[in-house]
């Protein structure tokens, strides 16, 4: 395995990867000694770097971390990293059933570890602190990545890894504020706490194109609050031998952690702007749904259109009630692509304000096509057999502006 060929593929190509790295023999050693030790030095360094040597400035102040905590942090945040990747591979193994899927260790940790990717990359740019926000965005793109690799990796049904992803999504921000909350011990706090720390805006704004994601601060101490009240309920129930009282108190820890943005549209209200007939092609099956997991809850619908010549699969999934999911699956419409080789065309554009992905083969075997709504409201359109034009016209069939006008109960 070529390290930079890897990176580049996983980058581009993950719905392509994911097969060849199923395929792979291999163990978690060999994963970390030829891939995750390289990719996770990226932001210990550049972090380092950022902040000792060329620090932090702004209004006339100035900050460095002093050159010894900045170089047991880069250590400490080195090792948690690599140290996480595993704990969170041994969550996602775990978590495979609940979602239909099949535990696999080995596959698991390729999950993670090759899911991660965009997030370690994405590290460079804490070398200059200001550009690190640009370094979360990339860390965004992790999370699209693992969605792609789940059914692949892990065997769940396409329709659940929606689901799957989010719980997984809400584990790594525990674990990363666990690994946050561990570095700073050993470093002393971020230059935020030796400045006398700062008061948090009331809201937090993230344009994701198409769409403006707020996050309420102090919704967000709500839920800090929620989430201390049932980790004491966990740890009683625990005390006490209650599975189920425990189980419950973990489900409300998720939910209080995961969700901000209101209740998920009812998926029948989705389905009522899914039609019988794609020009030529008849509805052969249709499944709308709502999957609840860990206090959190996602509502889809799936259908199939089929005739002699080919197929064509329409998904509407609501990731809306979940901002930073949201945040997440709109992370590659933060660009413009415009990538062609001999075979393949990938194209990132904007449409009427809002982001449009497509990916087709040149011979026309297969396509795809995502739109994310404002409302939250994702479509996704695959063509097996179809061409782009027909993709494109079936997703232009679809009542996009009705779509787009559901009001979600807050």
């Amino acid at each position: 395995m070529n390290l930079v060929e890897r990176v580049q593929a996983i980058l581009l190509k993950p719905r392509e990867t994911w097969p060849v790295i199923d395929a792979e023999a291999g163990d978690i050693p060999s994963i970390y000694k030829n891939y995750l030790v390289y990719l996770a030095a990226i932001p210990a360094i550049a972090t380092f770097i950022g902040l000792s040597l060329i620090g932090v400035g702004g209004f006339g102040l100035s900050f460095r971390v002093p050159i010894l905590a900045g170089l047991v942090n880069m250590v400490v945040g080195f090792v948690l990293s690599l140290a996480m990747v595993y704990v969170l591979s041994l969550i996602a193994d775990a978590l495979a059933p609940s979602f239909g899927g099949q535990k696999n260790g080995l596959n698991a940790f390729k999950l993670v570890a090759y899911g991660a990717t965009a997030g370690l990359v994405g590290g460079v740019f804490n070398l200059i602190p200001a550009l690190s926000m640009l370094g979360l965005l990339a860390g965004l793109y992790s999370i699209y990545l693992l969605y792609t690799g789940i059914p692949v990796l892990m065997k769940a049904p396409e329709e659940k890894a929606l689901g799957y992803t989010a719980v997984l999504i809400v584990c790594g921000i525990v674990a990363g504020l666990i690994v946050g909350a561990v570095t700073a011990m050993f470093s002393g706090g971020g230059p935020g706490m030796m400045m006398g720390g700062a008061t948090p805006p009331a809201e937090v704004n993230i344009k994701v194109p198409g769409s403006d994601v707020t996050i309420n601060t102090a919704k967000l101490e709500e839920a800090a609050k929620k989430m201390e009240a049932a980790g004491k309920e966990m740890e009683a129930a625990q005390a006490k031998g209650d599975s189920a009282a425990a189980g419950k108190a973990l489900g409300d820890m998720m939910g209080a952690l995961g969700g901000q943005g209101g209740k998920p549209i009812a998926p029948e209200a989705l389905q009522a702007f899914v039609p019988a007939k794609l020009g030529a092609m008849e509805r052969s099956a249709i499944e709308a749904r709502t999957d609840n997991a860990m206090g959190m809850s996602f509502s889809s619908v799936t259908s199939e259109f089929r005739n002699d010549k080919g197929r064509v699969e329409v998904k509407v999934q609501d990731i809306g009630a979940m901002p930073a999911l949201m945040m997440a699956m709109g992370a590659w419409a933060s660009s413009t692509v415009n990538r062609e080789t001999q075979t393949e065309v990938e194209k990132v554009y904007k449409k009427d304000g809002v982001a449009v992905k497509e990916e087709y083969r040149k011979d026309g075997s297969r396509a795809e096509m995502t739109m994310m709504l404002a409302n939250g409201v994702m479509i996704e359109v695959t063509g097996d057999n179809v061409d782009m034009d027909g993709v494109r016209s079936a997703l232009n069939s679809l009542d996009l502006k009705g779509l787009s006008a559901i009001a979600r109960e807050k």
